[in-house]
């Protein structure tokens, strides 16, 4: 298994319950010491935030132990999966740094041996074909303070049953005129172990098996069955499972029992699903996000899906640091989005070269620097990494400089320029505002600055004039103009849809009533001549501004498109 360079606190990770539950079935002898598991989607979709923690925790738990982790798609529902999907899925892993090796599997591979198990339990007395309807079943279920009540299909010999279960493949019937039932407990407490459906008809072409069926497992029944057979040690699943575990627990027993398995049998483990502030990851709502066009397709850098956060910068890095510092419960809690924006900001911070952009562009004119001079300063790539060396920004008479460096009348605490201030531009001499020039509308149009010529930074003498404001700049002469695309949270409330205090009683509210409509803005900025170059998804600091990435669809040679990932973690000083 191969994975991106670590970040520290990922290998000095934290314990949590699972590692302790790994750690005593491995002091036991537990499956000889083996540590398998899994990451199954189901093809219906693209991955989002929350598939990132379960990816990270499922494939560094196994490399932690020198196990191996299963990329299985769980492609039980032919009406809802797509290749795209399972090709997204591939990649969106692949990003995040994990390699599966050779277990790549698809649940529908499986489909001849979860028949022979369905056979099985029929012959066994376990299950049962019932013709009741959908809506029959839904009442006879019972509730949760109610017994159900059996089906009157339910005492069918194994003989008719199988005779009709083996129709039901033949394709003899319609869907939904018969279901296959687990046969358990229509009285139990637990809803899940009320003779639950494990085989439904569905005359639909599956994108993997073709028309050569035209039953499906249900995925409750499939899921445990898949386990065992790729011998899965600790299954892990989020909590919303937790209820289904007595069914899996059930299921394989009476499998083991029939000889389709040996023991120890798989383990399923729940664990908190991740709750995120800002965002939403119910699949029906992104869906509904993208097919309404609130955001520009499932790779919208707006959207918390991870063919998204890769176009807006995000990092795997990141992710496994994230997924590691908000650690492992059993217990359901949110998280802010804070903390997974600082986790992209400490891995960028080390990782990401420096460079100059101007946002918001005025023309500074220096009056008293020659027309047509220039020269070159030197700023670092990187300040914490003197390794990788300087480069070259050049210097003119004319620079563009952010139209918030200048104020006419400066506020209490201002710094920058202003009638009679001193700056230092950055890796540059130390300038004195001496005014501006405005429109008829009296928009500032260039702002007026002389320069003190023995103030150059890295010359003998360049601190010798003291200042309090460091501006940014790039020369007009060499600079050049990109669009940059400011990224903020998609939603301007930390839990969308949700009511609020004081709203009236009746009030229904959206989440789309929250939709944030300062996420995107889109401006022309100046940027200095060597990011020209930049390649999709090379990454870089822009001073000041945060964290960008050149556009991964978007950008042309020559021409790159830049998103903003995230902004500095501190705010600039004035």
């Amino acid at each position: 298994m191969t994975i991106h360079d670590t970040p520290d606190d990922v290998r000095s990770a934290p314990s949590h319950f699972i590692r302790n539950l790994i750690e005593d079935d491995l002091r036991r002898g537990k499956w000889g010491g083996r540590v398998e598991t899994r990451f199954p989607p189901e093809p219906n979709g693209y991955l989002h935030y929350g598939h990132a923690k379960s990816i990270c925790l499922n494939f560094g738990l196994a490399r932690e132990y020198g196990g191996a982790c299963h990329l299985r798609f769980d492609d039980t529902n032919p009406e809802k999966e797509e290749q795209e999907y399972v090709d997204a899925i591939i990649e969106a892993v692949r990003w995040l740094g994990f390699d599966w090796g050779p277990h790549l599997y698809h649940a529908s591979n499986y489909f001849p041996t979860m028949y022979a198990s369905a056979e099985y339990l029929i012959g066994a007395g376990h299950a049962y074909v019932d013709s009741q309807s959908a809506d029959e079943m839904r009442a006879n279920r019972g509730t949760l303070t109610e017994a159900g009540r059996d089906s009157p299909f339910r005492r069918r010999s194994p003989e008719e049953n199988l005779d009709l279960f083996h129709r039901m493949k033949a394709g003899e019937f319609a869907d939904g005129t018969h279901v296959l039932r687990a046969k358990i407990d229509m009285a139990s407490p637990n809803i899940n172990l009320r003779d639950p459906a494990i085989y439904r008809i569905r005359h639909a072409t599956h994108h993997n098996t073709g028309d050569e069926w035209c039953i499906y497992p249900m995925y409750t029944y499939a899921h445990p069955i898949e386990d065992a057979i790729e011998g899965i040690t600790h299954s892990l699943c989020t909590l919303e499972f937790e209820d289904q575990r007595p069914f899996y627990d059930w299921l394989l027993d009476k499998l083991a029992e029939g000889g389709f398995f040996p023991r120890p049998l798989p383990q399923q483990i729940e664990f908190a699903r991740l709750n995120l502030s800002y965002v939403v990851l119910s699949k029906r709502k992104l869906i509904q996000l993208v097919d309404e066009g609130h955001v520009g397709g499932w790779d919208d850098p707006r959207l918390p899906t991870l063919v998204g956060a890769r176009r807006r910068g995000f990092t795997a890095n990141g992710f496994q640091r994230f997924a590691e510092r908000i650690g492992v419960s059993k217990s359901d809690s949110w998280i802010d989005m804070s903390v997974l924006e600082d986790c992209m900001r400490e891995d960028l911070n080390e990782a990401a070269p420096r460079r100059v952009a101007v946002l918001d562009p005025v023309k500074l004119i220096l009056t008293n620097y020659a027309e047509g001079q220039t020269e070159a300063c030197q700023a670092p790539n990187h300040p914490l990494k003197p390794e990788l060396g300087k480069r070259e920004l050049p210097f003119g008479r004319e620079l563009w400089i952010e139209r918030e460096d200048f104020m006419e009348v400066p506020s209490k605490g201002y710094h920058r320029l202003y009638p009679g201030n001193l700056a230092r531009l950055r890796y540059g001499y130390v300038v004195r505002c001496t005014g501006c020039e405005k429109d008829s509308t009296g928009r500032v149009t260039a702002v007026l600055a002389e320069y003190l010529p023995d103030t150059k930074s890295g010359t003998p003498g360049a601190d010798s004039v003291k200042v309090k404001g460091n501006l940014h700049w790039v020369a007009a002469s060499h600079a050049y103009a990109a669009e940059i695309r400011l990224y903020d949270r998609l939603f301007a409330h930390p839990y969308p849809g949700a009511r609020r205090e004081g709203d009236p009683e009746n009030l229904e509210r959206s989440f789309l009533d929250d939709l944030n409509p300062a996420s995107l803005s889109i401006v022309t900025a100046q940027l200095e001549p060597c990011l020209r170059n930049a390649a999709p998804e090379d990454r870089f600091q822009f001073e000041r501004h945060g964290y960008f990435v050149a556009d991964r669809r978007d950008s042309r040679p020559g021409t790159p498109v830049f998103n903003r990932t995230v902004t500095l973690k501190d705010s600039w000083r004035r």
